[in-house]
């Protein structure tokens, strides 16, 4: 069966963007990376850069851990706002809103349907793993669904911002393991976690 993964960038103090959102790697984000940040997103997880961040550096490699790419209304409207209408035009790509009535990339998918209903469909289908990209609220909306956790910390704080799970999520503890963890001379550290059963 396919794993559902959050794969997402965080503040030491769990923060995954700004008090008003936005891309904290982003354009204006407050989170600046360096040289080996992007040499090993390259290298482990080359679908998960965007397709413009693609182009520009000449990645064509096949995805090696996700097909599949979700997100949340408030996440994808960043990329509209930015001019990219499709993030990620080598994934399958879903975005979950009851507000949206279209999207400007035709192959994107809008769903409007319960995201954990669709999700456990989509891990029922044949293929690679599936990307939850975020933001807050859709990760907290589908956090009993969350199989692994892989955050990319930040060695930084910021006190306040979106929390990893939104300001919405149920209190429901869950124990992980720690599969993986790689850190970068940056300071920046990739933790892979497994939820335990």
């Amino acid at each position: 069966m396919r794993k559902l993964t959050y794969y997402v960038a965080s503040t030491i103090d769990g923060f995954v963007a700004g008090p008003e959102g936005g891309d904290p790697t982003g354009p204006g984000g407050f989170w600046t990376f360096g040289e080996d940040y992007l040499k090993h997103m390259v290298a482990n997880y080359p679908e998960t850069l965007p397709g413009p961040a693609r182009s520009a550096l000449g990645i064509t490699d096949e995805a090696t851990h996700f097909d599949t790419v979700i997100e949340g209304r408030a996440s994808y409207e960043i990329g509209i706002d930015a001019g990219v209408p499709d993030a990620y035009p080598h994934l399958r790509h879903l975005v979950f809103s009851r507000t949206l009535s279209s999207v400007p990339a035709p192959a994107v998918e809008l769903v409007a349907s319960d995201p954990i209903e669709c999700v456990r469909e989509l891990k029922q289908q044949a293929g690679k793993d599936i990307w939850l990209i975020g933001g807050g609220t859709i990760a907290g909306a589908l956090y009993p669904e969350i199989d692994e956790l892989i955050i990319k910390l930040s060695p930084i704080t910021t006190g306040t911002g979106i929390g990893l799970f939104g300001a919405q999520a149920s209190f429901d503890p869950a124990a992980w393991k720690l599969a993986d963890s790689t850190v970068l001379p940056g300071g920046a550290a990739f933790l892979t976690y497994a939820r335990q059963n």
